[in-house]
């Protein structure tokens, strides 16, 4: 049986957290963050991507958020944008196009 996933926040951490998922602009940061929130409140990964999150995910997408927020913090959250490097790769091709035409 694969080991539960779980995150164990100190309050400071908490409280970051909570601030961005209340105030950033960004909403891919906020929807992390709350998701984070609830899986440090004792959810699963998930059943959080399944059913706590306004639009369903991929639990493959949330136990990677839980990775990058382990391994780089909230600035590893803010940095890393919908669409990995397919969408930068994409956004550069477009932009090259234009350039020639």
């Amino acid at each position: 049986m694969a080991t539960r996933r779980t995150l164990v926040l100190k309050t400071r951490e908490q409280r970051e957290l909570a601030h961005y998922r209340d105030h950033d602009a960004r909403p891919y940061v906020r929807e992390r963050c709350g998701a984070l929130l609830k899986i440090a409140g004792g959810e699963t990964p998930h059943a959080v991507a399944t059913q706590g999150l306004l639009k369903p995910r991929d639990p493959d997408t949330l136990y990677g958020w839980l990775q990058v927020y382990e391994d780089e913090g909230v600035t590893g959250l803010l940095a890393h944008q919908h669409g990995g490097e397919r969408r930068r790769s994409l956004r550069g091709a477009r932009g090259h196009a234009r350039g020639t035409a």
